[in-house]
């Protein structure tokens, strides 16, 4: 029977996983070794592993089998052979909105607790609304555009020559469905950068001001630097990664935005970098902050099930000591922008808080960027001025 061949396959690919890899790289590597699995075979494992893992922890005394027909349930709007053998009576609702389908899962399983999905709940920011952030995961986020002013009306044009749904949040700002392959709608990157909306939201912290020199201090690919370019043209950039990697995929991004003049270094922030920053003063720096990502996980779901909550402690420490280490380089008066892509209180608030008592920073104003809302991944950002 076809439904055996498709649960045969999506348990291979299950036993073969070990979290280690992220999930969408793992699946590349595994359908290239395992060639002769054809285009439904792919599509229909990949479909049944995302749907089990956004399940997390929830109803995990269950039979295997039974957790991926919930959660199948739960994450897709079409028909699915697994719902409809193990889940006949909820087969014909899979259309129904998520807070309908969880009722509905919550009456035939007395044990369904929706915190269960992410049972690293008692960490989380306070202003996290829990039962809306545990409802996210079974919604795909969208894949976000950040618009160069006055390019708007073309990639629009673009996009709906190649009939794909979009949604137009701001001038600067499109929404698409996860997926969507740019390269086939647009011949280059001159005029949008791929950037999340909750990532957007951040610029309103930045305030550069005409002709600034600002660090961005873990750049990686340079998305938050593209971001305050765009605020402010004029501000003179020195960015920074451990990774040298990361640095060359920022000069391919700033190339096609048409950023020619910044500097950039491979630094160890953990170590003493005064030897090549003694002399440097800045009006103002972006750390985003190595992190535990958790606000990221509606795309990177199969973190639900293997992130060990151990390793919070671990970035925490690492948060503090990169702060410590970059402060000193900051003007007096001059902002440091914390950003993390986390929901945990421990990097967010607590770091904020460990930043005021023991560096001569003080707070201006943080928030938790809620893109569980939005179909976007949920960050946190704090604006401290050197005192």
């Amino acid at each position: 029977m076809r439904i055996e061949h498709q649960i045969r396959a999506f348990e291979q690919i299950f036993k073969n996983y070990d979290g280690l890899l992220p999930l969408h790289r793992f699946l590349f590597i595994y359908f290239k070794q395992n060639k002769k699995m054809g285009s439904s075979d792919r599509r229909w494992s990949s479909r049944y592993i995302y749907s089990f893992f956004r399940l997390g922890k929830a109803l995990i005394k269950e039979q295997q089998v039974l957790r991926l027909a919930v959660a199948d349930f739960l994450c897709n709007t079409t028909p699915s052979l697994v719902v409809e053998t193990h889940l006949p009576a909820l087969a014909a609702k899979m259309e129904l909105p998520v807070k309908a389908k969880l009722e509905l899962v919550q009456q035939a399983f007395a044990d369904f607790k929706l915190a269960d999905v992410f049972s690293f709940h008692q960490n989380l920011s306070a202003a996290v609304e829990k039962e809306d952030f545990f409802e996210s995961f079974f919604t795909q986020p969208d894949l976000f555009l950040r618009i160069t002013t006055g390019h708007l009306k073309s990639l629009l044009e673009a996009l709906k020559a190649h009939e794909v749904p979009v949604q137009e949040l701001s001038e600067t700002t499109l929404a698409l469905p996860n997926g969507t392959k740019l390269e086939n709608v647009f011949p280059n990157q001159k005029f949008y950068q791929v950037q999340d909306l909750s990532s957007q939201k951040t610029g309103m912290f930045f305030e550069p001001k005409t002709w600034d020199y600002w660090w961005d201090c873990c750049a990686a690919s340079g998305g938050k630097s593209l971001l305050l370019h765009d605020l402010e043209p004029s501000v003179q950039l020195l960015v920074s990664d451990v990774r040298e990697n990361s640095l060359n995929n920022l000069d391919d991004r700033f190339h096609e935005a048409g950023i020619k003049k910044y500097q950039k270094k491979v630094l160890d922030l953990l170590q003493n970098n005064d030897q090549d920053l003694h002399h440097y003063e800045f009006d103002g720096i972006i750390l985003d902050a190595p992190c535990s990502g958790s606000g990221t996980w509606g795309r990177t779901p199969e973190m639900l099930y293997f992130f060990d909550e151990h390793k919070i402690s671990n970035y925490t420490r690492l948060q503090k000591a990169i702060a410590s280490n970059v402060v000193k380089y900051l003007k007096p008066g001059k902002p440091l922008i914390y950003i993390t892509c986390s929901v945990f209180k421990q990097e967010n608030e607590e770091v904020v808080s460990y930043l005021e008592e023991n560096l001569s920073l003080k707070l201006e104003k943080m928030e938790v960027i809620k893109g569980y809302k939005d179909k976007a991944d949920t960050m946190f950002v704090a604006r401290l001025t050197k005192v």
